[in-house]
């Protein structure tokens, strides 16, 4: 950052002349997962799945680090097909400890075993993690009227993210915190936090508004 006019505003003008979230910067596998990924309203389970879990390898970290892993995070966990993981053992385990290409933490690799199997359950229950995941939506009194810098500096959880994080600690996951719940809202699309002015905020606004949302199974 040249000044502190992005700090101020939440917004940075690239090289392109693109207005966006100055959280991207200029590193382009950054900018293109802003532009293309965060905020885009999601239904596929496999794709929740592994946000949840790279959330969870994200704790302590920044989410470049994981991103500039993704791949290698793909490749270590079958795709984070959360059936397979779910069969994950002792041999597994160790050998994501020694796959130097993702994040080596016992702790962390665990959980995401863990929490396919509480995948599984919870699909059994509501039909898909999208149909679950998406009754969390926050209710439009819970959003802001003005989607700005200081306003998400101050709310990193929403009472939203809150409740979610109880409701799956409850079931049994892990790394599943109100902050990281609400990460996962906002990269998933259930809230639109692109700020005002960034080329991507009406766009999002249009693909919520024909968004047709997962009903959980009755």
């Amino acid at each position: 950052m040249q000044d502190d006019v992005p700090v101020k505003t939440g917004l940075m003008t690239g090289e392109d002349g693109v207005t966006r979230c100055f959280w991207p910067g200029t590193l382009p596998e950054y900018v293109h997962y802003h532009d293309h990924e965060w905020g885009r309203p999601v239904t596929d389970d496999t794709r929740l799945f592994e946000k949840i879990c790279l959330e969870g390898f994200q704790s302590g970290l920044s989410w470049l680090t994981i991103l500039r892993k993704r791949e290698n995070f793909r490749e270590a966990f079958d795709g984070f097909d959360y059936h397979r993981i779910a069969r994950y053992g002792e041999k597994d385990v160790e050998r994501l400890l020694t796959n130097a290409g993702i994040i080596r933490h016992r702790g962390k690799i665990n959980s995401a075993i863990n929490n396919a199997n509480r995948a599984i359950e919870l699909v059994k229950e509501t039909a898909s993690l999208a149909a679950y995941f998406w009754t969390f939506e926050p209710p439009a009194d819970e959003r802001p009227k003005v989607v700005d810098y200081p306003t998400l500096v101050a709310n990193p959880t929403s009472p939203t993210s809150i409740r979610l994080s109880k409701d799956l600690k409850k079931r049994g996951w892990s790394f599943v915190g109100p902050t990281t719940m609400y990460a996962h809202m906002q990269a998933m699309g259930l809230v639109n936090d692109h700020i005002e002015g960034c080329k991507c905020r009406q766009e999002i606004e249009k693909l919520r508004k024909d968004f047709k949302r997962p009903v959980p199974a009755s």
